[in-house]
């Protein structure tokens, strides 16, 4: 029989570095894509957007985000519905 491990109380100061490090990449990755909406898809700015709004360094930036991911699929309205009934789908 095998006995549960007990959790860490300290966390470890590289793997928290190393997490805040690739968030702050993919936030700006975000901005760039953000910034040049004509020149990327709307995938590409679904995603930034969804980072910005999850990571976003102030309200304003995550609002924006949440705003121009409302203009995204304003432009395909079909796709809205089809993505949460997907959603629903899946466990």
């Amino acid at each position: 029989m095998s006995f549960p491990l007990p959790f860490r109380k300290t966390r470890d100061r590289n793997r928290d570095q190393a997490r805040q490090d690739w968030i702050e990449e993919r936030r700006r990755e975000a901005r760039i894509v953000v910034a040049d909406v004509a020149h990327h898809s709307d995938h590409m700015i679904r995603l930034a957007c969804t980072v910005l709004i999850q990571h976003g360094e102030t309200p304003e930036e995550r609002e924006d985000a949440r705003i121009l991911l409302i203009v995204i699929d304003g432009k395909s309205p079909g796709r809205s519905g089809r993505d949460a009934q997907d959603r629903e789908d899946q466990p």
